[in-house]
């Protein structure tokens, strides 16, 4: 069959080889982040801030019941605000209490209990789940062993090539780290051999990707 041509303008600088490469490496979460969010109405700053501190209490006594530590919730401080209701139909707004608020940030590792502690949670009085977020915290490691398996897979492509041109691969002249976020778009249209849909729900997926250019030897 016979080749066809392009008119690229790189190749009318010819430099050496250039190649790109791709790892993904899946892992089992083991904790996760849940953002919660309470708020108590009441028809004084201080019967708001009472209310809240109730919930709080009870909260507080939900996550010490799952062996959640102090140091696995991030801080939050109450916010007060007058609260307000709009009647139809023209809107009308009209003074309605107090409002009083915290948003708190939980991390635990009881993955397998995780639906328990939601719902013990809202019993207690939380009226928002804001979020579910489920990681590793051996992420630096995995995104670190993905890096060198990303320049393996671009130095295994570019000795393939010089094999196929009967060339001898010199000395790397470049390297470039890829952001994972561009890796569709640096590739036209995804990756192939491992891209995040191929791995099942529920895991961790960490990607990195690289571009590498090499001499050419003789």
């Amino acid at each position: 069959m016979e080749a066809t041509v392009l008119n690229d303008p790189k190749i009318s600088e010819p430099w050496g080889v250039a190649t790109f490469g791709a790892a993904t490496i899946a892992a089992e979460p083991d904790f996760a982040r849940v953002k919660v969010e309470l708020a108590c109405i009441e028809q004084s700053p201080a019967e708001a801030f009472q209310a809240a501190q109730r919930v709080i209490t009870a909260f507080r006594a939900v996550l010490r019941s799952h062996q959640i530590p102090d140091a696995g919730v991030a801080p939050s401080h109450l916010k007060l605000a007058t609260h307000y209701e709009y009647s139809p139909p023209l809107e009308t707004r009209r003074k309605a209490g107090f409002k009083c608020e915290a948003e708190y940030e939980i991390e635990t590792a009881a993955i397998e209990s995780l639906q328990q502690l939601m719902t013990e949670i809202v019993d207690a009085g939380v009226d928002r789940i804001n979020g579910i977020e489920f990681d590793v915290r051996t992420k630096r490691a995995l995104r670190a062993q993905a890096r060198r398996d990303a320049v393996g897979a671009a130095r295994a492509k570019a000795e393939l090539y010089a094999e196929a041109a009967g060339i001898e691969l010199g000395r790397v002249l470049h390297i470039e780290d890829v952001d994972p976020e561009r890796l569709k778009t640096y590739s036209h249209g995804g990756v192939s051999g491992g891209v995040e849909e191929d791995f099942a729900p529920g895991q961790i997926v960490v990607t990195a990707a690289v571009a590498m250019g090499f001499a050419i030897d003789g």
